[in-house]
């Protein structure tokens, strides 16, 4: 904890007063975990470029990619403090800061793309990228991170009975280790930073994540199956500091938000190559790529609806929302 506590301080210091460059320019520094052939990455890139050209060379934004500035967590209470200005993370991350955000992790959630875009897009979705304000994080768009699958070294996962035994990464969400427990697995918190050595290790025996993921991180040079249930589509997220976002003039909000807006649309169609790419490079390399019947995983994960019933009634309703909406 307190090395933890003094990583933060540092980064602090280094960012301080860090929102205004040489001659007036607004200099928003973004971190992220991701590698740089990411269609994520490509979208921010989009995004900064669009962001200069708006603003004539008034605002710029320096992307520091591959977890430079800390893990997915750390990025976000940095931007709690003021000392980052922006990152991207998953929706399932924010739980800990925004509760409602917990819905567009439940498994199985959406019936198809169109019906996910639709609530995104939506005011419901709309809404749920302003639930943490009260935390310091305002959400500026979501970027399409697909359908999260199963990946494994040494066996597929055809049913959720293959999970017993096995344990599986997954990323700090309540919702997600709930999940992989009802699917009968053992649910493995690990930094995305440190999965590729936990799997060669055999601290985890696989994980789940969506195509373009698994193979710009290079997992799949560890577990050679695949298994394509697809149980949840959630999304990314682009937050800003409010300590950020409040020191911006009207103008400037309007221009990192047509910003932002756009590389979201940008990024939805490079989202969809990218998929059929990962997983034709993947099989060249070795993967074996399976495709279970949905059914019981559908079934082994409803309990986990009923549950929300019983004790987050709130978020309960916005389910029964998003689920009613199509």
């Amino acid at each position: 904890m307190k090395m933890r506590i003094c990583y933060l301080i540092a980064i602090a210091f280094f960012f301080l007063s860090a929102c205004k460059g040489p001659g007036g320019v607004r200099v928003i520094k973004l971190g992220h975990g991701l590698g740089v052939t990411h269609p994520v990455h490509e979208a921010m890139v989009f995004m900064a470029k669009r962001l200069e050209e708006k603003s004539k060379g008034e605002m710029i934004i320096k992307i520091y990619p591959n977890q430079q500035l800390g893990s997915e967590r750390e990025l976000v209470e940095l931007l709690q403090i003021g000392s980052l200005g922006m990152t991207k993370v998953s929706s399932a991350v924010m739980e800990s800061f925004a509760p409602k955000l917990q819905v567009l992790s439940m498994p199985y959630l959406f019936k198809d793309d169109a019906h996910r875009d639709l609530i995104l897009k939506g005011p419901i979705g709309q809404q749920l990228l302003l639930d943490g304000e009260d935390f310091w994080l305002r959400g500026l768009c979501y970027y399409d991170a697909g359908k999260r699958s199963f990946y494994t070294k040494n066996k597929p996962v055809d049913s959720p009975e293959d999970l017993k035994g096995l344990k599986i990464r997954v990323m700090e969400s309540n919702t997600a280790i709930n999940m992989v427990k009802n699917f009968g697995g053992s649910p493995t918190p690990v930094s995305y930073g440190e999965l590729y050595t936990a799997l060669q290790q055999g601290i985890v025996d696989g994980a789940e994540n969506n195509p373009p993921s698994l193979f710009t991180s290079r997992h799949y040079e560890v577990c050679k199956y695949y298994s394509i249930n697809e149980h949840t589509a959630i999304p990314d997220i682009l937050i800003i500091s409010t300590k950020v976002w409040n020191l911006l003039s009207d103008q400037e909000k309007q221009w990192l938000q047509e910003a932002a807006d756009e590389s979201a649309e940008f990024q939805y169609k490079i989202w969809a190559e990218s998929v059929e790419e990962s997983l034709a490079e993947m099989e060249k390399a070795g993967v074996t790529i399976v495709y279970p019947e949905l059914e019981g995983f559908r079934l082994a994960v409803e309990s986990m609806y009923e549950e929300l019933n019983v004790t987050q009634p709130e978020l309960a309703a916005v389910v029964a929302q998003i689920r009613n909406n199509q």
